[in-house]
């Protein structure tokens, strides 16, 4: 059986960033992913343009000025980033009596504000996170199905194997985790509770990328942002690159049936983008639609998104689990920030250094 210090479950910005920060500090450390990639709820993906490096956002897109771990993050690991495309005037769909869709021109641009971009697509993020790991330290298609609490150690069953440590990290959604691991001794009841009822961010989510060969709307004076009451796209933004190369608009929609896809939602996206941005935005080069809730290792199976994102944060979640070896990360655990990369920076910082400070007391127990 293989043995390491600690396993860490995802190989999200919580997971790796965690992961990097346990292996700096000298500890043997194994994450366990259950995709074949990198990034959780970030993806990026290659666009027909990619031998210019063009990447498009399926997932997360934005960090902001005030958060300061991203910040640290991509300078450090020397990724390129920029500024969201904001200049121009923004518009607004509404219904009339019959449910017909009416167009509004805005001055300005309230919908955006100042917000930063990944050069080469947020998942880079995570694939320069990968990077700082031992060879070996990471194992992708591997899901944790089984966490057990056993004499000084934790076994993982990760994949078809189990594998011993003597921490455990689980930095995957809460409510994924009570659904989908079979945890050893059970978790208390008002924590297994919580766990189950804190929502999963992006968990009800469909995002709708368009690549166009030039980003026409700002000829026209537009932002590319909108807010539609009409539908289905209930907010749009610009998600072009660096000096509007790739092209690209972008759209969220919520998931009419969690965990089914919508087949007409690609052609009604595409209705709308022509009312809103003409009939070129009805046309693109490639349409990208991407439901979130169709993903088995983001949405919870058998339920909803739902309510409650007051128990982001919570401070059970500061709490280790399993006679103190088992500690949460991701996003939804940060205190702040949570849902944002920032977030899932700060949960990965707080559990790495929980799982240091018992090693540390470990060595120096009697």
């Amino acid at each position: 059986m293989d043995r390491f210090d600690v396993v860490v479950v995802g190989a999200g910005v919580s997971g790796l960033a965690c992961a990097a920060a346990l292996a700096a500090a000298g500890t043997d450390v194994l994450v366990a992913e259950a995709r074949g990639r990198t990034g959780g709820r970030l993806l990026s993906v290659p666009t027909g343009n990619w031998s210019e490096g063009g990447r498009l956002d399926l997932g997360a897109t934005w960090f902001w000025p005030h958060e300061t771990l991203v910040a640290g993050e991509t300078a450090q690991l020397a990724i390129r980033t920029f500024d969201q495309h904001t200049a121009g005037n923004a518009l607004f769909e509404a219904s009339d009596a019959d449910g017909a869709p009416l167009v509004q021109r805005i001055d300005g641009n309230p919908i955006d504000v100042a917000a930063g971009r990944f050069g080469d697509g947020a998942q880079s993020l995570t694939d320069s996170l990968a990077g700082l790991l031992p060879a070996g330290s990471l194992r992708l298609g591997t899901a944790v199905s089984a966490i057990r609490r056993t004499g000084d150690a934790v076994l993982v069953r990760a994949g078809t194997a189990d594998v011993a440590a003597e921490q455990v990290v689980v930095a995957v959604p809460p409510a994924l985790a009570a659904a989908t691991i079979d945890i050893t001794p059970a978790l208390p009841e008002p924590l297994l509770r919580l766990a189950r009822a804190t929502p999963t961010w992006m968990a009800d989510t469909v995002k709708v990328v368009a690549r166009y060969r030039r980003p026409f709307w700002r000829e026209r004076g537009l932002a590319g942002a909108a807010v539609s009451h009409a539908g289905p796209l209930r907010e749009i933004h610009d998600m072009s690159g660096s000096g509007g190369e790739p092209a690209a608009l972008f759209g969220f929609a919520i998931a009419a049936t969690p965990g089914s896809p919508d087949p007409a939602l690609g052609e009604s996206a595409r209705r709308q983008l022509a009312r809103l941005f003409g009939p070129e935005a009805g046309d693109p080069l490639e349409l990208h639609v991407h439901d979130w809730s169709a993903e088995p290792f983001t949405r919870p199976p058998g339920r909803d998104a739902g309510a409650g994102h007051h128990l982001f944060g919570h401070p059970a979640y500061r709490q280790p689990a399993l006679d103190g070896r088992l500690h949460w990360a991701g996003t939804e655990t940060a205190t702040h920030h949570a849902g944002h990369i920032e977030g899932a920076l700060r949960a990965a910082a707080r559990a790495a250094t929980a799982v240091l400070s018992r090693r540390d007391l470990t060595r120096t127990a009697p």
